[in-house]
């Protein structure tokens, strides 16, 4: 939504600065999204060229003699564009003035040596525009040595505001004057509309026809106005529609752009001579078409709402208007609408059509109903005030008026949501200002809402009223609840074991399995279980009929089953419980895991350079490793012992020990047999630890160490190239750089080995590159000379390189 400060000003007596309003809005809900203040343009003065010489050293350069209209002598300016003239009026700036599209400041200067005292500016160089082929050129009788910002009206602020979709009585200016004045910035001074008296009926008459399915339109007023006089609106009316960013057309069109913006009330004006017969407002038929204003041809559907006369549709209703009846030079009677429609229906049809217009914007939002009237009246003087003519009476039909509603208001409500501790009657005095009217029951009020805002349902929003005009910046923070103390540890230690296996094995390419609880007896007792105590009273079916001793066995199935689809190459863990016994100290924590065919760690299946080595004992025990690390086993102290249990290979099995009695694992290559019997094949390694058997770690008191916190200021990386004897390594030359200085250097990289003969046959270069990161302070250029010496001098003196010219 965009409006002038002046267009505002019509509305609301302030004396309040550009500065203050637009902080007000912001603070009242209506976030100013930008402000146009062309107030840079004020030194810019209208004067007249009076003469205009050929440059003596330049043919595309004149020297002109420029009177400002201040009375003093005519100044010299040296200009290079082509319409540069005797007897032309431009925008003069004077030495000092600051050229917003340049970006520089004038001076006197010489250009090739004659002076310049000043400048006619172009169109671009005032930001006015990209023409800048030639200076501005105006009209013979402006104003010579007025300000030009003022005799343009460029000095009129734009302000744009965002609108959320709950407020459409800020869809016009005189909105959001009410909702400034509401918050104590001035007064409104727009006196209501007056009705305009008629002559006679209205010819044309309207009949709303929507059958037996619901209405779309809930009012529809018209009046005709004869004998008007439809040419260019004046220059103030084009103006505001320039500086909001429409393109002026003519007077009957520009009249309800304005009415549009000023009052969010869309209107709609006819050609009378174009309209045949009677109106009628209907839901489209199926196939109907209508070329619209646009220039486009819409196909419509019963869904939607138009106006049609007797040959066809006219208008699709509060979207857009038809190409067919719009108004012209030629317009001699003309026909002003005023309706209210659905929102809902309004904003599917604008979707439905891709239709984005102003009026659809107010309409989907839900205009004022109460203004609807008050609308043609307003656009009907603006017609007699502008293009002259008669009006009729004006017809209005299908309005039951409006059903206000009654909200109760407890006026503590504003303590409770919002913490802001608002006296009653100062809340009943901020919803009075606002439109609202009251009925004082005590702490108790009923609140009438007023028409313009249907977007007031509850209390709720009564309460928001109260505080955006109280004002939001008072509401203090509130710092939020302290506990007593630290908050203790929420997971047990084993379900911190738990996640942090599962995400241990996952990055190591494993996917995670989750397998039955219950598996057939003969497996169970190939993992040593079986036991009678774990045989299931009821299994779902006959071949899972244990609880399982093993997360292997389920995990071997599920990996056969991936090769029997062709998935040969797979890793899968699971981390889950086993069971020992039937008592809960028998029932474990335990992660597994098992690889099949070249599923190994670096990559798996065949590569051009070489086909992956299937897996092994060796993969088996990095995977169980990983997961006891992370888990926070002290992989450092653990030890490993040769075979495993029966169903590993016992020569490619073993045992993880935390000292001589504490088991942690077991890993290998799975015992042949054991496949067999399984009924699995290819080579298959796993693993198998108990998370609950890992102890807790110690709780030490100890000294806090200081965290490592990123640097904030620039790293920056440098390149250097030794040449060196070819039998020093390039590990020696990265050591001596990186101890030149080992607060500042990070790093050392190499990025080149050369030799050639331009080095010598003993000879080769190395290029490094040092990354540099400062923690206290940013590096000067010395600081950057001393370093770059300092990493020269040691690798010199640790390998005998210098510095490759």
């Amino acid at each position: 939504m965009k409006f002038t400060l002046s267009w505002l000003k019509d509305h609301l007596e302030t004396d309040a600065s550009l500065g203050e309003i637009v902080e007000r809005l912001t603070a009242i809900g209506l976030e100013v999204e930008a402000v146009d203040d062309k107030s840079s343009l004020k030194p810019f003065v209208i004067a007249r060229v009076l003469t205009a010489e050929k440059h003596p050293d330049a043919d595309k350069l004149r020297v002109l003699m420029v009177d400002k209209g201040d009375g003093s002598p005519p100044v010299q300016v040296v200009c290079g564009a082509p319409n540069a003239r005797a007897g032309l009026v431009g925008a003069f700036a004077a030495p000092g003035t600051y050229i917003p599209g340049t970006d520089i400041t004038l001076s006197v200067g010489k250009i090739r040596g004659v002076e310049s005292r000043g400048m006619m500016c172009s169109e671009r160089e005032l930001q006015l525009s990209d023409d800048h082929e030639g200076i501005i050129d105006l009209p013979e009788e402006a104003p010579v040595g007025e300000s030009y910002a003022a005799w343009a009206h460029l000095d009129d602020p734009v302000i744009e505001i965002n609108l959320t979709p709950n407020r459409p009585d800020a869809t016009g200016v005189y909105g959001i004057a009410r909702d400034l004045a509401a918050s104590g910035l001035g007064q409104l001074k727009t006196p209501p509309v007056e009705p305009v008296p008629g002559e006679g009926e209205t010819p044309v008459k309207v009949s709303l026809d929507f059958s037996d399915t619901p209405s779309l339109c809930r009012g529809f007023a018209l009046r005709l106005v004869r004998g008007v006089s439809n040419g260019p609106s004046p220059r103030w009316l084009q103006r505001r529609l320039l500086a909001i960013g429409l393109r002026p057309i003519n007077a009957l069109v520009d009249i309800t752009n304005y009415i549009t913006f000023d009052r969010g009330r869309p209107l709609h004006v006819f050609d009378a001579a174009k309209v045949k017969g009677n109106l009628v407002v209907r839901r489209a038929r199926t196939g109907e078409r209508v070329l619209a204003l646009d220039g486009r041809e819409y196909e419509l559907t019963p869904e939607m709402c138009v106006i049609a006369d007797r040959d066809g549709v006219e208008s699709i209703a509060g979207v857009m208007g038809g190409e067919h009846s719009g108004c012209d030079a030629d317009t001699r009677d003309v026909l002003i609408e005023s309706a209210l429609w659905e929102p809902l229906n309004i904003a599917r049809t604008g979707r439905d059509l891709g239709i984005i217009t102003d009026a659809r914007y107010r309409f989907e939002r839900g205009v004022d109903p109460e203004f609807m009237v008050p609308g043609l009246e307003l656009a009907t003087r603006m017609v007699l005030d502008l293009c002259g003519g008669t009006p009729t009476e004006a017809e209005v039909v299908g309005y039951a008026g409006h059903e206000p509603k009654v909200i109760i208001f407890p006026t503590p409500e504003v303590k409770r949501l919002t913490g802001l501790d608002v006296p009653g009657e100062e809340s009943i005095e901020i919803l009075s200002r606002l439109g609202f009217t009251t009925r004082d029951q005590g702490y108790v009020v009923d609140v009438t809402v007023p028409s313009w805002r249907p977007d007031i349902d509850g209390k709720a929003d009564l309460v928001e009223e109260v505080m955006r005009i109280h004002g939001v910046d008072m509401i203090a923070p509130q710092p939020m609840a302290s506990h007593g103390s630290v908050n203790g540890r929420i997971l047990t230690p084993l379900q911190i074991r738990t996640r942090a296996a599962k995400r241990a094995l996952a990055v190591r390419g494993m996917m995670e399995a989750v397998t039955w609880s219950f598996i057939p007896a003969r497996h169970a007792e190939l993992f040593g279980g079986g036991a009678p105590a774990l045989k299931l009273s009821n299994p779902i079916a006959s071949d899972m009929s244990d609880m399982r001793p093993s997360l292997l066995p389920g995990l071997l199935a599920a990996a056969q089953r991936n090769t029997d689809r062709g998935l040969g190459d797979v890793a899968l863990f699971e981390v889950s419980g086993i069971y020992e016994g039937d008592t809960p100290d028998k029932q474990r924590r335990v992660a597994a895991g098992v690889r099949r065919g070249t599923a190994k760690l670096d990559g798996a299946g065949r590569h051009w350079a070489g086909n992956s080595a299937t897996v092994g004992v060796f993969d088996a025990k990095a995977d169980a490793f990983a997961a006891l690390e992370a888990a926070g086993a002290p992989v450092d102290k653990l030890q490993v012992e040769a075979s495993g249990p029966s169903w590993y290979h016992p020569g490619r099995s073993g045992t993880i020990k935390l000292g001589p009695k504490t088991v942690l694992g077991h890993f290998g290559e799975f015992h042949p047999k054991t496949l067999e019997a399984l009924d699995v094949s290819g080579a298959l390694a796993g693993f198998e630890i108990y998370l609950d058997a890992i102890p807790e770690p110690k709780q030490k008191p100890t000294r806090t160490k200081p965290r490592l916190e990123l640097s904030p200021y620039q790293a920056v990386k440098r390149d250097f190239a030794f040449v060196v004897d070819k039998g020093v390594e390039a590990g020696s030359l990265m050591r001596a750089a990186a101890a030149a200085d080992r607060n500042l250097i990070t790093g050392v990289t190499v990025f080149d080995v050369f030799e050639g003969e331009a080095l010598g046959a003993t000879r080769k270069s190395i290029a490094i590159e040092v990354a540099i990161q400062p923690t206290e302070r940013t590096l000067t250029d010395e600081d950057f000379e001393a370093l770059a010496t300092k990493i020269v001098d040691n690798v010199a003196k640790q390998t005998g390189g210098v510095l490759r010219a």
